[in-house]
């Protein structure tokens, strides 16, 4: 059994331009360093392939490197120790990423209660709204605003998948981004 929000649906075929990549969990701690690297490298990955340059590959590094850094971010921060999956691919100017990582069923919980809030309204609105209120309580956690971002000023198509509970009472989860760059 699985509960999904928004769109998991990714389109682009076995022939598109693709990477996978294992944020390991090791010595080297998992950290906002890793965020930033990673999203870099696939920005620029990306965007090499996408456009020769001018505006549209930064356009295109900018746009995959926001998206990318706020998903694995959103992984780092909230998951339960282990390794952190990147799957993204590239096709007729569509960015499609999956991150696979694990949480706990609280953060499950309280990640489920938010994403059926932000995926039942309109994300220009709801962002005006969370903005507004994190002005009055800088305090305010868990308001959404990086996935709000994305889906309000990218056009961010994104969705979520909670996956039944391990063995150790883990939940896996699978974050799903698609992107339109033309």
């Amino acid at each position: 059994m699985s509960i999904s929000f928004g769109s998991i649906e990714l389109s682009n075929g076995t022939d598109a331009l693709g990477n996978n990549l294992r944020l390991a969990e090791g010595p080297m701690e998992l950290s906002w360093h890793h965020c930033g690297l990673t999203s870099e490298f696939l920005g620029e990955f990306y965007a090499l392939s996408h456009a020769g340059g001018g505006n549209d590959y930064n356009e295109a590094r900018h746009s995959i490197g926001y998206l990318v850094n706020e998903l694995i971010e959103n992984a780092v921060k909230f998951r339960s120790p282990g390794d952190i999956y990147v799957d993204s691919s590239l096709e007729d100017g569509r960015f499609e990423i999956k991150v696979t990582n694990v949480i706990e069923t609280e953060t499950a919980d309280r990640f489920m209660a938010l994403l059926a809030e932000l995926t039942s309204r309109d994300p220009g609105e709801l962002l005006i709204e969370r903005i507004e209120a994190n002005a009055e309580d800088a305090t305010s956690a868990g308001s959404g605003l990086g996935l709000l971002t994305l889906m309000s000023d990218y056009g961010a198509r994104l969705g979520w998948r909670f996956r039944e509970k391990s063995e150790d009472g883990r939940i896996g989860l699978e974050t799903f981004a698609s992107l339109d760059l033309a």
